[in-house]
């Protein structure tokens, strides 16, 4: 007997391909899954579609919150940057770029705009709450635009790229011009950090080096070298001292005066291990400090995120979630919340345990420069 034809009664369009159904009991509603990492709510009598949990769905490079607001931060990966509500992890804007993908994204100090490096070597800053499109930077960098940092007067910009270039900008809404262009780097620049105290930049590099640069003759003050890929680095809040990690899964203290290393911790090992109990191994791509310089946060190949007592240098918590390495770490600004990202592209919330949440908060009046 020859098979009857199934007919089509209704469909509805998702975002991706559908990789999984849930039927509701009552058979009434769907939950459906794509592979862009979007969950949508059916209604199956209607056929109307309500998206419920988006995310993003490839490897995520950063996370950053605006400074002083723990409220929201923002997230950048393949094709889009996403600012998320901290406290309902709802996605509150989206914006896309097709086909490039989003290397580095900071918060200018008044909050009235995010800057973005991609993969096409342009600068392009957005308005955080619609999402237009501010003004780009064109030929940034040759082959990406990997790190950025931004003045507390929000006029400079400084980015890095792939080819270890450092440039300094002036800009505004209008106009954006090149300061200065630093070459010393021989390879990817993965972090910058400005100095407060100081009319001072920091890079780090793959290279191996570490550079303190002067933003006022736009010379080179100072060189880090070791013997490996630096990945991360922080200052501790009185500036005194500047952390590092990377691929030989150290954490390195280094006095900010001389240049002197003073400390090297090895963190490089999960100190729970993996579901056999076995040591998990791996380099470090992130740090964070918190405001005080009690404690520090780490992450990488692990797929832990660690916290770290600065002073007597042992790992205090280790949260276990990510099912890939860890990208980037951000501690909130109120210190209640540690936020990671990882390679899976997934986006994971941490509360601060109560002690370093106390550490971190308690008479930072007197530890914070002035």
């Amino acid at each position: 007997e020859k098979a009857g034809r199934l007919r089509v009664m209704t469909e509805a369009a998702v975002l991706g391909a559908v990789t999984s159904v849930q039927v509701t009991a009552d058979g009434m509603h769907a939950f459906v899954g794509t592979d862009r990492s979007n969950i949508y709510w059916v209604d199956l009598r209607s056929m109307t579609v309500e998206l419920r949990n988006p995310c993003h769905y490839g490897a995520i490079n950063q996370v950053v919150f605006p400074f002083g607001c723990s409220d929201v931060f923002a997230t950048c990966s393949q094709d889009d940057v996403r600012v998320w509500n901290a406290r309902t992890r709802q996605e509150l804007l989206r914006i896309s770029v097709p086909n490039l993908e989003c290397l580095a994204i900071d918060f200018v100090r008044d909050g009235k705009s995010i800057l973005s490096g991609w993969s096409d070597g342009k600068v392009r800053a957005f308005l955080p709450q619609s999402g237009r499109l501010l003004y780009t930077i064109h030929d940034a960098h040759k082959n990406g635009c990997t790190a950025l940092a931004t003045s507390s007067d929000c006029t400079t910009v400084i980015s890095g790229g792939m080819d270890g270039e450092i440039r300094v900008w002036k800009v505004s809404k209008l106009t954006q011009v090149m300061e200065a262009s630093m070459k010393e780097h021989r390879g990817r620049v993965w972090s910058l950090k400005i100095r407060q105290t100081l009319p001072q930049v920091v890079s780090a590099s793959s290279d191996g080096s570490v550079i303190v640069w002067d933003l006022t003759s736009y010379t080179r003050v100072m060189c880090l070298f070791e013997s490996t890929m630096f990945k991360a680095l922080a200052f501790h809040p009185d500036e005194s001292q500047l952390l590092t990690t990377g691929s030989d899964r150290r954490v390195s203290y280094w006095d900010t005066f001389d240049g002197q290393q003073i400390r090297v911790l090895e963190t490089g090992g999960s100190h729970g291990g993996d579901e056999d109990g076995e040591a998990v191994e791996g380099e470090m791509n992130c740090l964070a400090v918190t405001r005080t310089g009690s404690h520090f946060v780490i992450g990488g190949e692990t797929k832990r995120v660690q916290i770290w007592d600065y002073d007597m240098g042992v790992c205090k918590y280790e949260g276990v979630g990510h099912s890939a390495g860890v990208n980037f770490v951000s501690v909130s600004p109120d210190q209640s919340t540690v936020v990671s990202v990882g390679k899976e592209g997934a986006v994971m919330i941490w509360r601060t345990p109560d002690d370093v949440f106390s550490a971190a908060t308690a008479e930072e009046e007197e530890i914070l420069p002035q």
